[in-house]
């Protein structure tokens, strides 16, 4: 299978590709230099050098390809709506390349606002008001008929390199001298090691893509509280309650509930995550280096 990838030297792309080379397919990311053109080349896969605004150049892609998989997404939440439209945008594009066609299109999301409360399940729809739409753009494409899905991350992909929102929290962390949680901390995230997160992206296009959603999650449900105990024991730090203020922009997903099951998932895709656990992971020495 040939598979276009975006975001392809990204956190998740690029363990994306490497997953999808080390099974034997034949992968073309798309890369916005020249610099990680070299480094992607160098792994064994095609370059496409552009950008999610460069809108010719991903049909392109998707058109050559058997398969797409976007990954790309800016994070830059400093204009977080303005890349939502570009992401929205950019999905719709490589849509647009695969209607009339049975090629697959597996789009990434997460698991904010899904079922606060309680473990999301890959059944449930997102909040129609949740400002990111990658999901919403890629169940509209289902509607008109391409084989569009979402995969659903956890909010902690992790893993040495990580820079996600686990190495958020240790900045913070480092900065006020207090590695803090909200309220009780009992709020959940899910967590997954990113080479677990790249083989559902795999499994899912070799088994034709069946589902509306399917769930990276290997820890369903870690409080929030005892991922900011480790990261204090790791800094020497204490961990204490505070409030939302203390997080600045990232309160909302300090505080927000995110668990999630993983059980269909693993069902339909033979999945079995075998990576390390979120708090076994994070409680080692290289995850604190830099």
């Amino acid at each position: 299978m040939h598979v276009f990838v975006t975001g392809a030297t990204g956190w998740v792309g690029h363990t994306v590709v490497e997953d999808l080379l080390q099974a034997g397919h034949a992968v073309t990311g798309l890369v916005r230099s020249a610099d990680k053109a070299a480094a992607l080349s160098a792994k064994g896969a095609h370059v496409l050098q552009g950008t999610l605004d460069d809108l010719d150049i991903l049909r392109q892609g998707a058109s050559a390809a058997d398969a797409v998989v976007h990954t790309a997404f800016n994070h830059d939440f400093s204009k977080f709506l303005q890349n939502v439209e570009q992401d929205r945008i950019a999905i719709e594009a490589l849509g647009s390349a695969l209607l009339g066609t049975q090629k697959p299109l597996l789009v990434t999301s997460g698991l904010a606002r899904l079922a606060p409360g309680r473990l999301a399940l890959e059944t449930d729809v997102p909040d129609a008001n949740f400002a990111r739409k990658s999901e919403a753009a890629a169940r509209a494409l289902a509607a008109s008929g391409v084989r569009a899905a979402t995969v659903r991350l956890a909010p902690s992909v992790h893993g040495l390199g990580d820079h996600g929102f686990v190495p958020i929290l240790i900045k913070l962390a480092r900065e006020k001298g207090v590695s803090a949680y909200i309220g009780d901390g009992q709020n959940r995230w899910a967590g997954v090691h990113r080479t677990d997160a790249a083989q559902v992206y795999r499994l899912a296009l070799e088994s034709g893509v069946t589902e509306a959603a399917y769930h990276a999650v290997a820890d369903e449900s870690v409080p929030f509280k005892a991922i900011a105990e480790v990261i204090g024991r790791q800094l020497g730090l204490p961990v204490e309650s505070r409030e939302r203020e203390h997080f600045g922009w990232f309160a909302d997903f300090a505080g927000m509930d995110m668990a999630a099951s993983a059980a269909h998932t693993r069902q339909v895709l033979g999945w079995s995550p075998t990576g390390p656990a979120l708090l076994s992971d994070l409680d080692q020495p290289g995850y604190y280096a830099g």
